[in-house]
């Protein structure tokens, strides 16, 4: 069978080869040959009667109108290549990105959620990373988890500044466990981002006290120290922290402008 195909592949590119040039295919059997992979003219058959072709009395000729070709043409679906080429230049993948979707079987479950609003980055991020390792751990199929409009609303959540992508996994988990939609999961778990600077500050202050040499390290222009107390405030509020604006609150603080 291997034979066969190669073979056959080497006879496409040789009759292209022919018509591209200008020539006729001649109408013949030809051998195969193993060893240099090409194939030679065996007996030439100028006709369909050489091949013992018979008309078959119950079929009737199809010679259907170029106007009935035209709507048949206009019928059919896109092409799974054309629609593949088209959808990778829409979403701006590159090859291997593209490659990670297909290959996942991912290319409906992508668009749908683009559709429903997601960034093709976002969109791909979720279903070729966290959606699918829950998939393989549980041993079900990516697309049976979650719905492509849930992936899209949790994708807004994260765009809107509610959920962190830590958040957005717990959500994610909530939603396969069918506790809900992600802003329904955010409101049983109260899972959202926490922003109020009071409640920041209080979390900052308490980081502050522990570590009381931090502060004079800002102070002193080492403003990456601060990572210690963002990530302090963080722990101590389970990863709802607005982290930007625990920073800014910090360095606020430093430079003697908080609001207390």
């Amino acid at each position: 069978m291997r034979s066969v195909e190669r073979a056959v592949r080497y006879e496409i590119q040789r009759q292209a080869q022919i018509l591209a040039d200008g020539g006729t295919i001649t109408q013949e059997t030809r051998h195969w040959h193993e060893d240099t992979g090409t194939t030679s003219p065996g007996r030439p058959k100028s006709d369909a009667d050489d091949y013992r072709y018979f008309p078959e009395p119950d079929l009737l000729p199809v010679q259907p109108s170029a106007e009935l070709i035209e709507e048949l043409r206009a019928a059919l679906p896109e092409q799974p290549v054309a629609r593949r080429r088209r959808l990778k230049a829409d979403w701006g993948f590159t090859d291997l990105e593209f490659q990670d979707v297909r290959n996942g079987g991912l290319i409906d479950v992508v668009e749908a959620t683009i559709a429903a609003g997601a960034a093709p980055a976002a969109a791909r991020k979720w279903w070729t990373g966290e959606i699918t390792r829950v998939a393989n751990a549980q041993e079900r199929d990516a697309e049976g988890l979650v719905s492509p409009e849930n992936v899209a609303a949790l994708q807004k959540l994260i765009d809107e500044g509610t959920l962190t992508d830590k958040l957005a996994r717990q959500v994610l988990e909530g939603v396969i466990a069918g506790e809900g939609t992600p802003q329904e999961v955010v409101d049983a778990r109260g899972l959202a981002v926490v922003s109020d600077d009071g409640a920041l500050i209080s979390a900052i202050d308490e980081a502050l006290a522990a570590q009381p040499d931090v502060m004079e390290k800002i102070r002193d222009g080492k403003v990456q120290a601060a990572g210690a107390i963002i990530g302090a405030v963080m722990k101590a509020m389970k990863g709802q922290a607005d982290a930007a604006r625990v920073r800014e609150l910090i360095l606020d603080a430093a430079r003697g402008n908080a609001q207390r």
